[in-house]
């Protein structure tokens, strides 16, 4: 009987685009689908949010020391500690640590180029984790091979240096943890940072950062986490998932990315309620302050371009834009995620949501 409710579940969603209301937990069946939080918190913010509703947390940031994973300090340490103490409630969830981040792989280049960089980096992941009681490593090299903050180091052999990074990987920590690594959303990056077909058979999952597709180096409006492609704007969720299966990606080893913050945009001229507009990267702010950030007060009108299916905001009086996600677009990037085979969605950053009837949450029914 419950795999019939299931079934039905799963035909109304995939049938429906309206937004879910928010339910209490029932006894229907848990998603399927993994539902990845990145968190840069501290060892108690977590606790405000229902992580009970996660399948992984993704703590963020480890960083390399000479050739070793290593935490920045002891609150970091602190804070993972404190994460893995839920699985005494949620038994189910894995936690994992990440490696680099923007600006956070400034060595990442030089150490990965050599086979003693990398068995060194595989030897002190293993530590770690067995140190720390974690469950895997998630690879936040931003970039192999393609520019990244400007300064850092890419090379074209960093493509197959992150290969042979992963192998070791994979060689030193076995089949028991979990290996991951988050990817740029962005052509650039999908055509030319990682050998594809070598790779993802050696890793758990790819996390596609489909979020920042238009960020503080544009100086053109647009959405900076669109699900679809619009004839002006070519990167989405469903262009890098096209991709992605051009290569031979197993569909359920691709996790899309959502972002729980909007990317704020100064300077924009009204045409096309400055969409698609010259404009200055102004500032970024999280899904938790929209109500006042987005206010009309603050004369913003919101908008929904249907092509794209993602929401945007434009303030005339402030010659603001603004891009985001919402409930609508979350719950249809789920259902894409489900009616795709997909392995799951991440999203950027579990502090940037309300506590209570925030993002997750519909992210949440629209998985179920």
């Amino acid at each position: 009987m419950r795999n019939v409710l299931y079934l039905a579940l799963l035909l109304v969603a995939a049938g429906s685009t309206a937004l879910l209301p928010i339910r209490p937990a029932s006894t229907v069946a848990a998603p399927r689908m993994a539902i990845i939080a990145y968190y840069a918190g501290d060892a108690t913010g977590f606790r405000q949010y229902p992580t009970d509703k996660l399948t992984h947390i993704i703590y963020s940031f480890l960083h390399l020391k000479n050739t070793a994973f290593a935490f920045d300090n002891p609150k970091d340490k602190a804070t993972v500690a404190a994460l893995v103490a839920l699985k005494s409630q949620n038994p189910q969830l894995k936690v994992m640590l990440s490696l680099g981040g923007w600006g956070g792989c400034e060595t990442c280049s030089q150490v990965f180029a050599t086979a003693q960089g990398r068995n060194e980096f595989a030897a002190s992941v293993k530590q770690v984790l067995t140190d720390t009681h974690t469950d895997g490593i998630d690879l936040d090299w931003e970039y192999p091979a393609v520019a990244g903050p400007p300064g850092h180091r890419f090379a074209p052999e960093d493509r197959h240096n992150f290969t042979l990074l992963v192998q070791s990987l994979r060689t030193t920590l076995g089949k028991n943890y979990e290996i991951s690594f988050a990817a740029g959303g962005f052509p650039d990056y999908l055509r030319h940072a990682v050998e594809w077909p070598a790779v993802m058979p050696l890793v758990d999952r790819v996390n596609l950062m489909s979020y920042d597709l238009v960020n503080g180096y544009s100086t053109t409006t647009g959405h900076h986490t669109p699900l679809y492609s619009t004839t002006q704007q070519v990167p989405s969720i469903d262009n890098g998932v096209r991709f992605l299966d051009s290569v031979g990606v197993a569909p359920g080893k691709i996790v899309v990315g959502a972002a729980f913050y909007a990317r704020v945009f100064s300077g924009v001229p009204p045409r096309n309620q400055g969409l698609e507009q010259a404009g200055k990267f102004k500032q970024t702010f999280n899904y938790k302050d929209f109500a006042d950030s987005l206010s009309a007060t603050r004369g913003f009108v919101s908008y929904w371009d249907d092509v794209a299916k993602a929401p945007y905001a434009y303030s005339a009086r402030r010659q603001e834009f603004a891009s985001f996600d919402n409930e609508k677009s979350i719950q249809l990037k789920t259902h894409y995620v489900r009616a795709k085979h997909l392995g799951g969605i991440m999203f950027w950053e579990l502090t940037g949501d309300k506590p209570q009837h925030g993002l997750l949450d519909y992210l949440y029914q629209a998985a179920r």
